[in-house]
């Protein structure tokens, strides 16, 4: 059996960083990318595994993190878009969006779409990581940037229903060329998730409550379980996972036509800012 390549992002710390020892003991080729120079350095060097710094508020450092990963990497066996997060409050990005959206969402669809030829070549498995917040997310198609209404938690739980969002479309369009996909909620993890933020969540993570949170590694279980299973036999692709279970998810995240809007709309977004020469990324 040939060495796998697994990518993950928001590796650094947290649950990524678990899942990325967990599997480069089990002999996986593992590939960390953080936000940190020096976590993601770190981490690197513990695993022997190559590293690259990205900033997901800025979408040309995803188009420079997807170029060089494919100039390393012709084959990549799994990816997993980790990285995300709780901003402090209403921001707009440097590329016009705002910053939830754009670094749980736009950031990694972009990165998924720019490595969709070597995924599907590779018959890739691509887990994204989601929230149960994504049950307090509301989608509008009209309103993406949260102009007229904003709160942080949510813009947060509607960045989680995004992620689902793009997990249903991702298989419904490229499942037919061998991409299994899956989003997962990891738990309520005792890491540095939402020190940044304003949120509610910042304070139950820094309180009494972080008696009842779970480890790195446990929040990282589901996500293992996505990356060593076998999907069509062990999970259903397209769906929405927690504790290696099928689980219920947002109202909308079951809305077929939303996806497939939404999907194109994300397109026409992390295209406004690429050169005009650019290829294609879409083949349904």
């Amino acid at each position: 059996m040939h060495q796998r390549t697994i990518v993950i992002t928001g590796a650094s710390d947290g649950i990524g960083a678990a899942a990325a020892r967990y599997l480069a003991r089990a002999g996986d080729r593992i590939v960390v990318v953080g936000r940190s120079p020096g976590k993601t350095a770190a981490v690197g060097a513990e695993l022997g595994a190559d590293h690259f710094v990205c900033d997901f508020a800025e979408l040309a450092q995803v188009r420079d993190l997807a170029a060089a990963l494919r100039e390393r990497y012709p084959r990549i066996d799994v990816l997993v878009n980790n990285a995300g997060g709780i901003m402090r409050g209403h921001e707009l990005t440097v590329d016009g969006h705002e910053k939830t959206f754009q670094v749980n969402h736009l950031a990694p669809f972009l990165l998924t779409s720019e490595l969709l030829d070597i995924l599907t070549a590779s018959r890739a498995t691509i887990i994204n990581t989601s929230s149960a917040a994504n049950g307090f997310g509301r989608l509008d198609l009209t309103d993406l940037n949260s102009e007229r209404s904003y709160s942080t938690n949510r813009a947060y739980g509607t960045a989680k229903l995004a992620n689902i969002l793009f997990t249903a479309e991702l298989q419904n369009r490229y499942g037919k060329d061998g991409i299994a996909a899956a989003a997962f909620h990891p738990g309520v993890v005792a890491t540095n998730f939402a020190a940044e933020s304003t949120s509610w969540f910042r304070h139950a993570y820094k309180t009494v409550f972080n008696r009842f949170l779970i480890s790195a590694e446990q929040g990282a279980d589901t996500l293992v379980w996505l990356a060593t299973s076998t999907p069509g036999r062990d999970w259903v692709p397209g769906a929405f996972y927690v504790k290696r279970a099928l689980a219920k998810a947002n109202r909308q995240a079951y809305d077929a036509e939303l996806a497939r809007s939404f999907w194109d709309r994300s397109l026409e977004l992390v295209r406004a800012g690429e050169p005009l020469e650019k290829p294609e990324l879409d083949n349904a």
